[in-house]
Parts: C-alpha cells; sequence; structure tokens
C-alpha cells in the first residue's frame, strides 16, 4: 500500500505526522511533480514568498503577494502523461518568529488550501505537508498519521 493512498488527494498537513522521505518516494512512484521550498533562512512573508517563487520556478512577474502565490500555484501543470497527475508539495521550515507568526503562516496555508480546491475541480492530487521551524523535525517510520 502506498504512503499516499491513506492521505486525501487535495490536503494541507502538517509534516511532522509523515515520514517525509516516504512522501518523496511515494510522489516518484505516483509520478506526480515534486515541489520542496525550504524556507528555514527567511524571516518573513517576503522572503517566503520569495524562497516559494524559488523553489517552484515561479514565473518572473510573480507579484510575491498571497493572491499573485495562488494565480501562479494554480497555474503549476502536471507532468504531462503522469497516469495519476498531481503535486506533492513541502514547505518546510516555515519561520515563526513576530515578522512571520501564526496569522501570516495561516493566511499563506490558506492560500494552498484554496489550491487544493481548485485541483479538486481539475481532477489534480495537490498534497501540502508544512513544518515550522523550532518545532521538530519529520519523524522517520511508516508515514501513518499521528492519532
Amino acid at each position: 500500500m502506498s504512503t499516499l493512498s491513506n492521505i486525501p488527494p487535495q490536503a494541507v498537513l502538517p509534516l511532522g505526522a509523515y515520514d517525509r522521505d516516504g512522501l518523496r518516494r511515494a510522489a516518484e512512484r505516483a509520478d506526480q511533480q515534486l515541489l520542496i521550498a525550504d524556507c528555514g533562512k527567511a524571516k518573513d512573508k517576503r522572503g517566503v514568498l520569495a524562497t516559494i517563487a524559488e523553489a517552484f520556478a515561479l514565473p518572473a512577474h510573480f507579484g510575491h503577494n498571497l493572491d499573485a502565490l495562488y494565480d501562479s500555484v494554480t497555474d503549476l501543470k502536471p507532468a504531462s502523461g503522469a497516469e495519476k497527475p498531481g503535486f506533492l508539495v513541502l514547505l518546510e521550515n516555515l519561520p515563526d518568529n513576530e515578522r512571520f507568526g501564526a496569522d501570516e503562516r495561516d493566511a499563506l496555508l490558506d492560500v494552498f488550501r484554496e489550491a487544493a480546491d481548485f485541483f479538486f475541480d481539475q481532477q489534480t492530487a495537490f498534497r501540502v505537508f508544512y513544518s515550522v521551524a523550532g518545532r521538530g523535525a519529520a519523524r522517520s517510520g511508516a508515514g501513518n498519521v499521528r492519532s
């Protein structure tokens, strides 16, 4: 059974409950595009958006705001010819500080939730896993959700 079989095709979930390497392998086996943004050096919203833009190879005209992020993410195309088209997104080490706290993080994750709704309508998998800097690394193991 695949790691992804227990995860809805459109989801935004904390990474800590899953085996990061298992997710990567499962995305490769499912022929889904893997997008990884390590935001460990970002200190604020601007830095997080710049990191995501670079990691996802967003277009040069990307406006570095949440509306532009939604537009750019929903413009992404899955690998042509994929048997199960989709994306697996890892947003790692999101900041947790005065300049990028819970409100900013929630707004960012809401963009990815809205993108997941968009991809649902496109019948395209869009799974996002995120971690917050300083809150523990993803665990190794079977990749099941912690109860």
